[in-house]
């Protein structure tokens, strides 16, 4: 599969790329420098879509499940894969790229669309081939809530006796993770472990990252700045990282919890995100 996240015809890269399998770091991501504000699609006129009745249909459909969504809700996807280019072209044109990408492993890329809690997911097979075209609502993926931590350990590795050189304060954190880990789950508020405020070494942060395990789930958010996120092989056990306008990292933490909020659509921005793109097929419906 190529490196870059790509979408069907008509719509490009967003905020995110898509590493090579055995590279999910996501290094070659360009950080954004602003923050991310909704600003409406450029529509086409109703007389330029003349033959995009399926497209259109879609979108509708799109439309009213954001409408009756409500927290609590499963995602819910919506199947893209059967539309014709000029019909896809459209929905791509309509939804746009918003301000969070995602990547799990080399099957799965999401990119937001401009709408709050309105995901483009992209499914490729074992070849690189693109698999499924579907768009989910929900606060984040389903696709990525079913396989993030599929396999994972429920606590990080056994800490080792002797320690390795330089380890100083990793044990006392990973105790601190294996008792919290397990009880992460819905509605439990998070546990944050600041690495930025407390003392460590550059061993101590190879150790945690060897013992807590490296997932291949890997989200970039420009909503507020950039902070990227990622899984480890621990389960309920982020990463998440926070970079200023030079890139600088300026806050290094551990999340443990379901998903982190930073990820997730809140659901008033899906509300609003509803109404906004009714305003947008207003256009269609007249």
């Amino acid at each position: 599969m190529s490196s870059d996240f790509q979408l069907p015809p008509g719509l490009g890269l967003g905020p995110g790329s898509q590493p090579e399998p055995d590279d999910v770091t996501l290094a070659p991501m360009q950080m954004p420098r602003e923050m991310f504000t909704f600003q409406a699609p450029v529509a086409p006129e109703p007389e330029d879509t003349a033959g995009m009745e399926a497209g259109k249909a879609r979108l509708r459909a799109i439309r009213r499940a954001l409408a009756e969504w409500r927290p609590g809700d499963p995602a819910r996807e919506i199947d893209l894969s059967d539309l014709a280019p000029a019909d896809l072209g459209l929905v791509n044109q309509i939804l746009g790229e918003g301000e969070v990408s995602m990547v799990s492993g080399p099957r799965i890329q999401v990119q937001e669309s401009v709408f709050a809690g309105l995901w483009r997911v992209l499914h490729f097979d074992a070849a690189g081939g693109l698999q499924r075209d579907s768009v989910e609502i929900g606060p984040w993926p389903g696709a990525l809530a079913r396989r993030v931590f599929e396999g994972a350990a429920d606590r990080p590795g056994e800490i080792d006796e002797p320690l390795p050189e330089g380890v100083f304060n990793a044990p006392a954190l990973l105790t601190e993770i294996a008792e919290k880990a397990p009880l992460a789950g819905p509605g439990v508020a998070a546990h944050s472990i600041n690495l930025s405020l407390l003392p460590h070494t550059e061993a101590d942060l190879v150790y945690l990252t060897a013992k807590l395990g490296e997932g291949d789930t890997i989200v970039l958010s420009r909503g507020y700045g950039n902070c990227r996120v990622a899984s480890s092989r621990t389960r309920n056990v982020w990463w998440v990282r926070y970079y200023n306008s030079q890139d600088a990292l300026i806050l290094n933490s551990i999340e443990i919890v379901t998903v982190p909020e930073v990820i997730l659509a809140a659901p008033e921005d899906i509300a609003d995100s509803a109404g906004r793109l009714a305003e947008v097929m207003r256009l269609y419906d007249e």
